[in-house]
């Protein structure tokens, strides 16, 4: 039978399906890379070619979902008549539900990248997404300077800024993680949203906003993200 020779990218595709089958069936930390060679039905080498290791394939991942994300909210980005803060909480807006939607996926990825000792790949994760989301920000933002609502000196900075300040709720996540389905699952849900709530405010700040501008979470978000299907 003829080898068949695949493009490059149309191989790492693949690869990357087979993780994300494989990390829900059987969990990332039970799945190696043996079990992805052998899924895929490709050489050692072949996996090689394009990851270095389990970890790149969970970020790669993380970057594709934010990817697919992303191109459903292009429509917020491009819609004329917006103003820049009607188009920001439209923007987080619409992200929430789409996490909600993509709850499983998401928790999924939490209990690997929110593991005690895991906090180097939940950086490495953090930044890979928020590669993909800095352009849209620093564009929404851009806008807001130049409408003179954002009292900013540089959209870009400042857009880097508000996504680094998200790594500032590793440990509420965490805890609203553990809790998850337990009696205490609901108290630690509300601690995040109520962490949330709090992050919102220093983004109003931070943009020369009134407290309460920027619609950051929603009640009962962080439960309906983190409850078990």
């Amino acid at each position: 039978m003829p080898r068949i020779v695949k493009h490059p990218q149309e191989r790492r595709s693949e690869l990357l399906d087979v993780a994300r089958e494989l990390f829900f069936e059987r969990g990332y930390e039970a799945t190696t890379v043996n079990d992805m060679i052998a899924r895929a039905g490709i050489s050692k080498g072949g996996f090689y070619h394009h990851f270095a290791s389990k970890e790149d394939v969970l970020e790669a991942l993380a970057e594709g979902m934010a990817r697919e994300s992303l191109a459903q909210l292009q429509e917020i980005l491009d819609e004329p008549g917006l103003d820049a803060l009607a188009r920001l909480n439209a923007f987080l807006g619409r992200a929430r539900r789409l996490k909600v939607e993509q709850a499983p996926a998401i928790r999924a990825m939490f209990y690997v990248i929110f593991r005690p000792g895991n906090l180097v790949l939940y950086h490495r994760l953090n930044a890979a997404v928020g590669a993909v989301t800095l352009p849209a920000l620093a564009r929404i933002i851009a806008q807001g300077r130049e409408e003179g609502v954002f009292d900013v000196p540089d959209a870009q900075a400042v857009a880097e800024i508000i996504l680094a300040l998200g790594a500032s709720t590793h440990d509420a996540v965490a805890r609203a993680i553990d809790a998850a389905g337990t009696p205490e699952g609901g108290a630690a849900a509300a601690a995040l949203d109520e962490r949330l709530r709090v992050h919102g405010i220093a983004v109003d700040r931070i943009l020369g906003l009134p407290d309460g501008s920027i619609r950051f979470v929603e009640p009962g978000f962080a439960k309906a993200l983190m409850a078990p299907a």
